[in-house]
């Protein structure tokens, strides 16, 4: 049996399940807004077209608006000043955005403080329990942050400093851009970056340091809680818009359903 018929094989028998890793993209979903002076961008908006009616009686359909980074999402290095000379979501390679995923569970760390930020000895640990980080892999940091999803205020989790939500410091986004297995970052937050991420040096360090090395982001991840640390899969399926600083996207985790490494 070839590769690719005993993946199919495995989806079909349920040994293989893919888990949907995406948050619901409607008007209601929560995205990330910047204080003045600075532009926003905007959700989803959809108006029909037609609805089985006169515009169209055999149809429906219907025009959205949205942002590219809205929802669930990728950020692809033309997002970011440091990378404004590279890859467009459209240029980047299909197999940079399907890889092995690793998880770094902090659950309980962001329970108890939702500014807390990995640092490069939470990477390192990883490896010495887990072994090296594996070729082209995608690195998912599991905070528990996607169950208040359904709540945006508690989502966003802002005061007058602004949203408190967990991230990764300068030091670990510097460690995370210079490791060459490494594709991309996922969070369970509304950006890579931490909440408080404009008071660090430099500012929003995993855009910075990470969209300038070649490497991307996803955003707005749920269940999150269902993946082993090591062993499945990520598929990243952003749309390839021309130019496109990124692009909301559809995100799965293929995830063998016999014994897994535990959580």
């Amino acid at each position: 049996m070839s590769v690719l018929a005993g993946l199919t094989a495995a989806l079909s028998n349920g040994s293989v399940k893919v888990i949907d890793l995406t948050t619901p993209l409607s008007p209601e979903t929560p995205i990330l807004n910047l204080p003045q002076p600075f532009a926003n961008t905007v959700g989803l908006s959809v108006s029909p077209v037609s609805n089985f009616d006169d515009a169209g009686p055999a149809w429906a359909w219907n025009d959205v608006t949205v942002g590219e980074h809205a929802g669930t999402h990728l950020d692809a290095p033309v997002h970011w000043i440091t990378g404004k000379d590279g890859k467009s979501v459209d240029k980047i390679e299909p197999h940079r955005l399907v890889g092995p995923l690793v998880v770094l569970d902090k659950t309980a760390e962001a329970s108890a403080d939702p500014d807390f930020l990995l640092e490069p000895e939470h990477f390192e640990q990883w490896q010495e329990e887990h072994g090296p980080f594996p070729e082209n892999c995608w690195v998912i940091f599991r905070t528990g942050w996607a169950a208040r999803g359904a709540d945006a205020a508690a989502f966003v989790n802002a005061d007058d400093a602004g949203p408190h939500t967990p991230g990764v410091s300068a030091a670990g986004a510097k460690w995370l851009a210079s490791n060459a297995s490494i594709s991309g970052f996922g969070v369970e937050t509304v950006g890579i970056d931490a909440g408080q991420a404009g008071s660090l040096d430099p500012m929003f360090p995993v855009h910075s340091f990470l969209l300038g090395a070649d490497k991307y982001g996803v955003t707005s991840l749920r269940n999150v809680d269902r993946l082993p640390v090591t062993g499945a899969t990520l598929v990243v399926a952003p749309l390839p818009i021309v130019g496109g600083t990124g692009s909301p996207s559809r995100v799965y985790a293929l995830v063998e359903s016999g014994p897994v490494e535990e959580r």
